[in-house]
Order: structure tokens, then C-alpha cells, then sequence
């Protein structure tokens, strides 16, 4: 099921946009965990600025 996702996100609409995934720190345990967000290509270096 994962494939058929994959495959469409780079087929058409897909293109525009890029999955980032941030390493963030919890205050709790001090562990870190992984955010992920589908970004728009065009606002990748507003979102690293922020």
C-alpha cells in the first residue's frame, strides 16, 4: 500500500512538493524523535528559517 503513495507523489502534483523530516528533541525524556511534513518546494528555505 505504501508503493502505490510513493508512486503517485511522483507523478503529477507530487513534484511540487518535498518531504522533510526534522530530528526535534523532547523536554520530557531529552530523546529525540522525527518529525516529517510535505513541504512546498517553494517555501523549503521559509520553513528552515522558522
Amino acid at each position: 500500500m505504501a508503493k502505490k503513495v510513493v508512486a503517485t507523489l511522483k507523478t503529477g502534483a507530487g513534484k511540487e512538493f518535498a518531504k522533510i523530516i526534522r530530528a526535534v528533541k523532547s523536554p520530557k525524556s531529552g530523546a529525540y524523535t522525527f518529525k516529517e511534513e510535505m513541504v512546498p518546494n517553494d517555501n523549503i528555505k521559509q520553513y528552515f528559517k522558522s
